[in-house]
């Protein structure tokens, strides 16, 4: 729930908006030398001249991107990073800073917000990024969250949705379709909660998938593990809105079709467990589920030996000729079209 309401609150206007980001942002130290000057001036000062630079920005809204009855402030603040972070890697890039900026109303204490900002700032800590700037200003309904992330990346090492080419192997890491089910589980529990506030929710059997939806993590790991087996990508993509929408990505902007298999997807047991409890297709909740926040990318066919057998990448398919369309093969050897079903913020549907 939003707060406790024996714990102390500290009303925002006690502090004034520069007294605020003040006292939010004392914790937060410069790690790289591209940060010159962060928060404390009129803006932030990076020295990126050596590389390329990637920027990527997401917008939170509350009650459309997260829901603060299961969502910890903790957990969000984290999350809010972690996917834009995503971004940044999904360029082969390194993220170095960050800028978060909110809008809340006056339902939020303190209290509330120092939470958030410790998620923020586990993820700065965990992920090696600074975070140089940002705003604070007040909402008339509930929270808005706005992060920057900034990146770097050379010019050799820049990977796009671009360069995919006839033939070349399609990857994912970790497992899909997680967060998807996660989501679901909590948004199940908060229903029975609402019938009988003093029903408590036995989680344990789905702490994975909760965690996948809760507090994901981003694949900086992968970018450094490509480097090391010295694979270079012909595109990429990050998986939020579902492996369909996201292959279709990189077929518009490559120019190429594409043959996804189904036996190749990536599940978890919890996933395909979970699926089954709630009469779902696990594949179809890999293929338009979101929010997972693996990479996907493509490869020439002539560095899968430097690939193959890692835990942490699947091939599960492979382009063809724009001609060709993008397709799922089935398990049983059929054709199908993929759609793309993934997260649509415009009409609140998946």
């Amino acid at each position: 729930m939003l707060e406790d309401k024996n714990a102390s609150r500290t009303p925002l206007e006690q502090l004034g908006e520069f007294g605020l980001i003040k006292h939010l942002t004392k914790d937060f130290e410069l790690t790289h030398p591209s940060s010159l000057k962060g928060i404390g001036d009129d803006a932030a000062v990076l020295d990126l001249s050596a590389k390329k630079t990637v920027i990527s920005t997401d917008l939170l809204i509350e009650g459309v991107h997260f829901d603060l009855s299961y969502m910890p402030l903790k957990h969000l603040g984290y999350k809010s990073v972690i996917v834009n972070l995503s971004d940044v890697y999904a360029m082969n890039a390194m993220a170095t800073q960050i800028t978060v900026s909110i809008a809340v109303s006056n339902r939020f204490p303190l209290e509330a917000l120092e939470e958030f900002y410790s998620g923020v700032a586990l993820a700065c800590k965990i992920y090696g990024v600074d975070m140089v700037g940002g705003d604070t200003t007040s909402s008339t309904k509930g929270m808005l969250v706005s992060i920057t992330a900034i990146g770097q990346v050379t010019d050799e090492k820049l990977v796009m949705r671009t360069g995919a080419k006839e033939n070349d192997l399609l990857v994912v890491t970790g497992d899909l379709g997680g967060a998807y089910l996660g989501l679901q589980v909590l948004e199940r529990e908060k229903q029975v909660f609402k019938v009988d506030p003093n029903n408590q929710p036995d989680l344990e059997p789905y702490s994975y998938i909760v965690e996948r939806q809760l507090k994901p993590e981003a694949r900086k790991d992968i970018v450094e593990l490509l480097e090391k087996l010295e694979v270079h990508p012909t595109s990429m993509i990050d998986i939020s809105d579902g492996l369909s929408s996201e292959i279709l990505h990189l077929c518009e902007q490559s120019d190429v079709g594409c043959n996804l298999y189904e036996d190749k997807i990536p599940l978890d047991p919890t996933v395909i467990s979970t699926s089954e409890e709630f009469k779902m297709d696990s594949t179809m909740v890999a293929l338009s589920g979101g929010e997972d926040y693996e990479l996907l990318f493509t490869i020439n066919q002539k560095e899968f030996p430097k690939i193959k057998g890692n835990p942490n990448l699947t091939v599960v398919g492979h382009m063809t000729h724009k001609n060709e369309g993008a397709h799922l093969i089935s398990r049983n050897g059929s054709k199908i079209p993929l759609i793309a079903q993934g997260w649509n913020s415009f009409n609140g549907t998946e």
